[in-house]
């Protein structure tokens, strides 16, 4: 009984590696058909899946950036606030202080003049403590720099309206309002004299964060709880830009390359489950099959179809194995990396997680077998959109004295070691050796929310007292995001933001 369950079970798993099966021909396939949306969305609004959205941003930060600024970071279930000192070219970051608040679930539902009621209240807190320590003058009007990262349709570099939530807020009134002119809103009636300068999502502050340390820098990218990119176009490529063309002649495109879709992407029986009882089946496909919210439900619907057809867990109940979104990210990868003889964090992950007692060395091989393929899949196809954004920008192929970094952020990326490895090792196989010598990936570990101060910066008439506020895309609760904020990295990335264009 034990070896004919066995057999079952690695049957289902045989027939999960072959779907998630991704030859590079494949993968060049998808590249190229990321390069061909890309274009297509610069051709008009709608014209792709991908939507290619104009971020206004045409300056980014050089390094020299001076001053004081304060920046936001707004997650999930908690956000902070964090005060950064920009000493220029020879000190980057001189100093930081930061406070971390909670957010009460309700204003994750209620209505927008609560939510930004909240932040506004909170931040006019910090603000004046810090004040009164270090005795700051309040001459000068605060500009912020604003990371907001949820769908907004952009009409300028500090006005845009939000298209839909995601995650786990749902308040129905800000839907189509100007989400700058809430906050702002919210900031007047604290009686905090600060004027929103910028407003920008996390990988376009991710991008610009990086840029600041390094001027090779041509792409921010998020891999954590969702995905994202963002990179910089030359102007006169975007037909659908109206009116006249930035002086610099260059223009920071925010991809929401989520919605992705190519008929060459491998996809499950799994997948397709998971995508029809999702709150938008039929989207954001591309992010369904790489980002950090859903490898652990794609792992959790393997295992369940694999104890409903065979006794390899012996006789459990499934109740644990059949709830929704269980099993995380971090939980995965934590079964990914075991490296026991025994497998003994496999097994304890099932105790804890599914209520599994007593699983054989057997079954837990095949659990690791079928991370692995999952995983596998993810960061390969990552690394396909990666090439598809450097095939576009015509950064595929080796040039005497170019070098192109993709600056990459987010718990996905940072901490689950094997799926950055995979990554890394995929683009260098599809752009081959002598174009993957120019190509480097960083770990942009001062995340976005530095960007967002730095670009803030750009548009202010002031060098100093600039405020910055970040709302993370990593915000899920997903243990691996929850450590990146304990370096400061995303708010520091939208405090850079807002100093960038005050030279």
């Amino acid at each position: 009984m034990a070896a004919a369950a066995l057999a079952m079970a690695e049957q289902v798993v045989a027939e999960l590696r072959v779907r998630c099966e991704t030859p590079p021909s494949m993968l060049r396939e998808v590249a190229v058909e990321m390069a061909r949306e890309m274009g297509a969305g610069l051709e008009k609004d709608g014209g792709s899946r991908v939507k290619m959205l104009l971020s206004y941003v045409d300056k980014l930060p050089t390094g020299r950036e001076e001053g004081l600024f304060y920046g936001l970071d707004l997650g999930g279930t908690n956000f902070r606030v964090l005060k950064v000192q920009l000493g220029g070219n020879a000190n980057h970051v001189v100093d930081r202080d930061s406070r971390e608040v909670g957010i009460p679930p309700h204003l994750m539902s209620g209505s927008s003049s609560e939510l930004f009621g909240f932040i506004a209240s909170e931040l006019a807190k910090f603000v004046d403590d810090d004040e009164k320590c270090a005795n700051i003058s309040n001459g000068k009007k605060r500009e912020i720099g604003f990371t907001f990262s949820f769908p907004v349709k952009q009409r300028s570099v500090a006005s845009g309206t939000l298209v839909k939530w995601t995650k786990a807020f749902s308040i129905n009134d800000a839907v189509g309002e100007d989400v700058v002119a809430e906050l702002q809103t919210a900031m007047e009636k604290q009686g905090l004299d600060m004027h929103v300068a910028a407003l920008i999502n996390d990988a376009v502050g991710t991008l610009a964060g990086a840029r600041y340390y390094d001027k090779d820098v041509v792409a921010g990218v998020i891999f954590g709880t969702g995905t994202n990119a963002a990179y910089v176009e030359k102007a006169n490529a975007i037909p659908k830009w109206e009116g006249e063309l930035p002086h610099s002649g260059d223009m920071v495109i925010n991809m929401e390359w989520g919605n992705f879709f190519s008929s060459h992407l491998p996809i499950t029986e799994y997948d397709q489950e998971l995508d029809k009882e999702s709150l938008n089946p039929g989207e954001q496909i591309y992010e369904k099959l790489t980002s950090g919210m859903y490898l652990g439900e794609i792992v959790r619907r393997v295992l369940l179809k694999i104890s409903l057809q065979s006794a390899i867990f012996g006789d459990i109940d499934h109740t644990k194995l059949q709830t929704h979104f269980l099993l995380r990210t971090p939980h995965i990868s934590a079964m990914h990396h075991d490296e026991t003889s025994d497998l003994k964090i496999v097994a304890e992950n099932f105790e804890e997680n599914l209520e599994i007692t007593g699983t054989s060395l057997e079954a837990r091989k095949l659990v690791v077998e079928i991370c692995d393929i999952v995983a596998t899949r993810a960061a390969r196809l990552a690394a396909a959109g990666l090439a598809g954004i450097l095939m576009k920008i015509g950064r595929d192929h080796s040039v005497e004295d170019q070098r192109s970094v993709i600056a990459i952020d987010g718990g996905l990326f940072e901490h689950y070691t094997k799926f950055r490895r995979c990554l890394e090792t995929t683009l260098g196989e599809l752009l081959g050796d002598e174009a993957s010598k120019a190509v480097a990936i960083k770990h942009a570990d001062d995340g976005s929310g530095i960007g967002a101060a730095l670009i803030a910066a750009s548009q202010s008439q002031h060098k100093n007292d600039l405020v910055a506020v970040k709302h993370a895309d990593d915000g899920s609760g997903v243990k691996y995001a929850e450590d990146k904020r304990a370096d400061d990295g995303s708010e520091i990335g939208a405090a850079l933001i807002a100093a960038s264009q005050s030279q």
